[in-house]
């Protein structure tokens, strides 16, 4: 049970937020197994490198403290969606590479070069005001280019590489060309056809390095991995590979504060619109976490659907009612009388990952990460 509450300095590295005592809830981040995770990743993806994608705040788990744990662990390139994120990966990573997934807005090439940053090109006009920039500038750092291969989101469209790679003279200052797959995670025949694609795309680029694979795609096998591979989720404990046992160590563990234990009649309804019934007498653990602090709404119970569990006192207890803002409801019927105002239940943790919250919310493990919310008391351990 890694994730069973312990004393702040069992293995702390840091704390943020509330005092344990005025805590409603208490999120233990495993950097140590954020780490393995990306030594295993860079395993079997070897020979090609292994970069760290850290947008979101890390998915949620902190760029400050992430990011320093994979340079010590000798990752030294990573990827962040916008200026912001980068700026901050960059403060706590001198020396590392840093791309920018989004882009070059307008009028942000100078930003770029005054952090040693690199922007991922997908657009002319993006590429045109980073050319402009270097030429009057003078300014001669890196960039990526992003073909699309399928996705249809960023990227230039396919059919313009031939003309991509004729404007590529002389000191260009492309480092990296990429592409990114639409269904890695499912056994999808688009995945074949932009492996392919992004090889054809390649031959007409073949002194660039190529990055195709994220997270699930470094389980497609070596003809997607080239010469980066960029994980995301799965350093933060999602499952790569829907489907089969989760090959990654579990990062973040939850537990909600109980503020109050009340008993319900059979036949009395919990929580807003009454969407829930007790079906027998029912004793209940009210707990002070909600979607304030990212545990999600569609994780609500109600008469028609189960919804997420909590565990109390080593038992799965289901929720009774809907989560509110503040507060939710568990149905704790049962369980030892030692339940009570001020314990703790793991929401997650123990047998209960990212992935599983997801499914029992309706939703995927990557929304459950980065809504990870700020009233937690959050612990780092190495």
């Amino acid at each position: 049970m890694p994730f069973a509450h312990a004393p702040d300095d069992a293995g702390m590295t840091d704390t943020f937020g509330p005092d344990e005592i005025e805590a409603g809830g208490i999120l233990t981040i495993d950097l140590a197994a954020i780490v393995a995770n990306w030594r295993a990743l860079s395993a079997r993806a070897a020979p090609a490198q292994c970069a760290a994608v850290v947008k979101a705040d890390a998915y949620g788990c902190g760029i400050a403290q992430v990011v320093p744990a994979l340079v010590n662990a000798g990752c030294d390139t990573f990827f962040v969606a916008n200026l912001t994120e980068a700026r901050r990966a960059r403060t706590v990573a001198p020396a590392a590479s840093i791309y920018v997934l989004n882009g070059v807005l307008p009028g942000t090439a100078a930003s770029y070069a005054a952090a040693n940053l690199h922007p991922v090109l997908g657009s002319a006009g993006g590429l045109d005001e980073w050319n402009g920039y270097r030429a009057a500038s003078g300014w001669r750092g890196g960039a990526a280019l992003h073909i699309d291969t399928g996705m249809n989101r960023l990227g230039f469209p396919l059919g313009e590489t031939g003309a991509l790679a004729n404007r590529l003279a002389g000191d260009h200052g492309i480092a990296l060309v990429m592409s990114h797959f639409a269904c890695s995670e499912e056994d999808h025949p688009l995945n074949a056809v932009q492996m392919q694609r992004f090889v054809a795309m390649r031959a007409l680029l073949p002194k660039i390095a190529g990055s195709l694979a994220n997270s699930s795609g470094i389980f497609l096998g070596r003809k997607a991995h080239h010469d980066l591979v960029r994980p995301g989720v799965a350093l933060y404990g999602a499952n790569p590979t829907p489907g089969q046992p989760n090959p990654m160590r579990a990062v973040v563990g939850l537990e909600g504060r109980i503020v109050q234990m009340r008993n319900v009649e059979q036949g009395a309804t919990v929580g807003y619109s009454a969407t829930w019934t007790a079906q027998r007498p029912t004793r209940l653990a009210i707990v002070s976490v909600g979607y304030a602090d990212g545990f999600l709404r569609g994780a609500s119970a109600s008469d028609r659907r189960p919804g997420a569990e909590a565990i109390v006192a080593g038992k799965r207890c289901p929720l009774a009612g809907r989560v509110s803002m503040d507060l939710f409801a568990v149905d704790v019927t049962g369980v030892a009388d030692d339940v009570k105002r001020g314990g703790f239940v793991t929401l997650l943790g123990d047998d209960i990952g990212v992935d599983d919250l997801a499914a029992r919310a309706g939703t995927i493990g990557y929304e459950v990460l980065t809504s990870l919310g700020r009233r937690y008391r959050r612990i780092y351990r190495a």
